[in-house]
C-alpha cells in the first residue's frame, strides 16, 4: 500500500528550514547568552543575582508588566467589543489610533507620558493636589506599560471577536440565559485562548520594554530602576557576567510564564473546542 501523500508536500524541507532559521535568530543568540553566564561558575552567578539592586529591579520589571498586562485584557476586551459590535462616529480612527503604539517610536511615547503625567503635567497637575505622584514612581511605568500593551490584546481579541456569531447569544437567551450568564457562559469562555494570548504578548512586552520607561521612571536604584536599564548600565560598565546574569534570570522566569500561559491556552481551547489565535 503506497504511503498517503500529504495535502501539502515538502514537509521535511520547510521544517528543515524552519528549525534553521529559529536556531539562528533564536537559539543560538539565547545559548550565547546563557554561556556567557555560566562562564563565571555558580558561585559569581549567585553573587551577582543576590544583589538586592537587581532584586528590586526584577521585581519591579515584571510586577508592573503582570499588573499592565491585566489592565489591558480587561480594557482591551471592552474596546474590541465596542469596535467588532457597534458602529459610531469615528469609529475607523479609534481603530487606527489602537495601532499607534506599534507605529510610534518608544521614546517619543515616553518623553509624551512623562510631559503629561509629570507634576507640571496637563494631568500629573492635578493628581499632584491630591498627593498622588505618577511620573517617575511605579505607576508611572505601568502606565508606559499599559500605553505600549494595550494594541496585543485588542488585535488579539478583535478577530475571534468578530468570528463569535450572534445567534449564540440570541439562542442562550431563548434558554432562559441572562445578560451576566451569556458573557460568562458563553462569550469568555470562547474569548479565553485568545484573551490569554494577548494578555502573555503584552506581558512579554512589558518585560523587555526599555525605551517608553526610562524617561517616565526616573531610573532610582532601589525604587523605579528597570531589569533592562539594568543591563544597559552593566554593558556600559564592561560589566558583560552581571549584564547576562539578569538577563539569564528574566530569559527564565518570562520563559516559565508564557509555557504555563500556553498550558492554559490549549486547556481553554480543548474546552471551547477552538484554537489559540
Amino acid at each position: 500500500m503506497s504511503r498517503q501523500s500529504r495535502v501539502i508536500p515538502g514537509f521535511g524541507l520547510s521544517l528543515g528550514f524552519t528549525l534553521a532559521y529559529l536556531s539562528l535568530i533564536v537559539i543560538i543568540p539565547l545559548s550565547a547568552v546563557f554561556i556567557k553566564s555560566m562562564g563565571i561558575g555558580w558561585d559569581g552567578f549567585w553573587e551577582i543575582l543576590s544583589s538586592e539592586r537587581i532584586i528590586k529591579s526584577l521585581q519591579l520589571s515584571f510586577s508592573t508588566a503582570l499588573i499592565a498586562a491585566g489592565v489591558n485584557v480587561v480594557f482591551g476586551l471592552l474596546l474590541a467589543w465596542c469596535l467588532v459590535r457597534y458602529s459610531f462616529p469615528g469609529k475607523k480612527i479609534i481603530d487606527a489610533l489602537v495601532d499607534l503604539p506599534f507605529a510610534l517610536p518608544t521614546a517619543v511615547a515616553g518623553i509624551a507620558l512623562t510631559a503629561l503625567y509629570s507634576k507640571n503635567g496637563w494631568v500629573g497637575q492635578y493628581f499632584e493636589k491630591i498627593g498622588i505622584e505618577i511620573a517617575y514612581t511605579p505607576i508611572g511605568i505601568t502606565l508606559a506599560l499599559i500605553f505600549i500593551g494595550i494594541p496585543f490584546v485588542v488585535r488579539t481579541v478583535q478577530p475571534v471577536l468578530a468570528d463569535i456569531e450572534t445567534e449564540l447569544e440570541e439562542a442562550a437567551s431563548a434558554l432562559g440565559a441572562n445578560r451576566f450568564q451569556t458573557v460568562t457562559k458563553v462569550i469568555l469562555p470562547i474569548l479565553l485562548p485568545s484573551l490569554l494570548t494577548g494578555f502573555a504578548l503584552a506581558f512579554a512586552r512589558g518585560v523587555g520594554e526599555y525605551g517608553s520607561v526610562i524617561f517616565i521612571a526616573g531610573n532610582q536604584p532601589f525604587k523605579t530602576e528597570i531589569a533592562p536599564l539594568l543591563i544597559i548600565s552593566r554593558l556600559e560598565e564592561y560589566d558583560y557576567a552581571g549584564a547576562t546574569t539578569i538577563a539569564v534570570v528574566m530569559l527564565v522566569i518570562s520563559f516559565l510564564f508564557l509555557l504555563i500561559i500556553n498550558l492554559l491556552q490549549t486547556w481553554a481551547s480543548r474546552r471551547t473546542g477552538r484554537t489559540a489565535q
